[in-house]
């Protein structure tokens, strides 16, 4: 199925992530990271529950569990929204919608502040969805190893969730289901140590 007409269904977990327009940096600073998240707080915590994530150079990963209720009417500002049961404008679409807007507040915002203009991420974000528990796990470890790859360690880099999750500090992070899920802090520290089959 074209990817833009996959519906982000409520009570599914989904692997969302995105990069840079030919590879390009998305983030400069940290400047741009916290404001990122502040929009993904704006707009995605809205009709999901965050599990895992990370922000790298050129590209980030989000692992999100659709909620099971979300309210249409806080949503209706198109004169058609949730008449039709398609496109756009369709309720089944508010997930997908605000993940769009997102991606699109921070490009204006960033565009702004670098002085550029156009397009910064690749069109439209990608999804998988998640269909098992030991498929959610995987798709967790794998998201928090991302930051090997920059040689950073996970319990010292600041924009994934890794570090919230073993902290004893509350979070907007699903941390209880996530810590869950692995039985315990210890083994989910321990898991993360290992090496990691998920295909990407």
């Amino acid at each position: 199925m074209e990817i833009r007409l996959e519906n982000l269904e409520p009570g599914y977990h989904y692997h969302i992530f995105n990069r840079g327009i030919n590879g390009c940096k998305v983030f400069e600073n940290d400047d741009n990271r916290i404001f990122f998240l502040q929009k993904v707080k704006a707009y995605v915590m809205q009709v999901a529950e965050v599990y895992a994530y990370c922000l790298m150079p050129n590209h980030f990963h989000f692992i999100l569990r659709i909620k099971d209720n979300i309210d249409g009417n806080n949503f209706a500002k198109v004169q058609n929204f949730g008449k039709v049961e398609t496109g756009l404008h369709a309720e089944k679409s508010i997930p997908s919608k605000q993940i769009g807007k997102l991606i699109s507040s921070y490009t204006q915002a960033f565009n702004k502040y670098h002085h550029r203009h156009g397009p910064l991420f690749e069109r439209p974000f990608k999804r998988k969805r998640i269909e098992t528990e030991e498929y959610l796990i995987k798709s967790i470890i794998y998201v928090h190893r991302n930051v090997l790859d920059l040689g950073r360690s996970m319990n010292d880099y600041d924009f994934s969730s890794y570090k919230a999750l073993v902290s004893g500090k509350p979070s907007a992070i699903e941390k209880e289901n996530v810590l869950e899920l692995f039985d315990g802090i210890a083994h989910f520290r321990s898991m993360h140590q290992r090496d990691n089959d998920y295909e990407f």
